[in-house]
């Protein structure tokens, strides 16, 4: 029976699908696959499984075989021909005075193209840039201008939390991230508060949103009336995180209590 195994080519990178054949392959292994654009290097990231009835009839890349170092060491050569291609673009940017800004530069695994990685804010003419890259390098050329998030899911760093940023390190693909989001987690709207390295909305606000929702599902609706111990008051605040929220008297005072305080009162 025919297995399918699922193959990821960066750090948090998207996983593919690909025909395990006869290799007996674990999570972490290094492989070498067909891909559209050759043979490319990847680590395994899902564990061969059995093809489901429904989907036999679709045709998949298969696994060409398990790396060797000798394979390791084209990936060692490859990194250092991007570091070298980094900087060299990078003079030729300068130069030519472009209004670009590179931060990545990525090789094919057999070393037959490079494609490098920029962020700008219109649109750049690098034909001449192209034609120094081709002389320099005399191998296919791509200039890939991406937006900003990916530009830090690529370069990677450390988030406001402390942690690495979630883009590089798990999330596969940016999901819409709303301003109403950060309301519903009683954040605070200041845009240097709710941001990350990106400048745009933390992706955080996104996965963390259900669970929020699904927390607050038992507490009393902001603006309704409740019984506390200290007296009947009106819910302004929720602490989801504390299991407590805070509740304005009839006097005016602001208390913050436990919400198995109010859970009984709550109207």
């Amino acid at each position: 029976m025919p297995k399918i195994v699922g193959i990821r080519f960066k750090p948090a990178g998207k996983v593919y699908d690909f025909d395990s054949g006869a290799f007996v392959l674990n999570q972490g292994d290094h492989v070498i696959v067909e891909t559209e654009k050759g043979l490319g290097f990847g680590v395994v990231a899902v564990a061969p499984r059995a093809v489901e009835e429904d989907a036999r009839d679709k045709k998949l890349k298969k696994v060409y075989r398990l790396a060797s170092e000798d394979d390791f060491r084209q990936v060692e050569k490859n990194a250092e021909t991007e570091r070298y291609a980094h900087t060299f673009c990078l003079k030729c940017i300068k130069d030519l005075g472009l209004k670009m800004n590179l931060f990545a530069v990525e090789s094919t695994f057999d070393a037959s193209r490079l494609t490098f990685f920029f962020t700008a804010e219109g649109r750049v003419d690098f034909r001449q840039l192209v034609k120094m890259l081709v002389k320099e390098f005399k191998i296919r050329i791509e200039m890939r201008q991406v937006g900003i998030r990916n530009q830090a899911k690529m370069c990677g760093g450390l988030g406001r939390c402390g942690r690495q940023l979630c883009c590089s390190s798990f999330i596969e693909k940016f999901e819409p991230v709303s301003i109403k989001m950060a309301k519903e987690q009683s954040l605070s709207l200041n845009p240097t508060k709710i941001s990350g390295q990106c400048g745009r909305l933390m992706c955080c606000l996104t996965f963390e949103n259900e669970t929020y929702r699904w927390l607050k599902q038992e507490y009393p609706k902001i603006g309704s009336m409740v019984d506390t111990p200290e007296g009947r008051g009106k819910v302004v605040r929720h602490n989801v995180i504390n299991h407590r929220l805070s509740v304005r008297l009839e006097d005016g005072g602001i208390i913050e209590t436990e919400l198995t305080n109010v859970a009984a009162g709550k109207k």
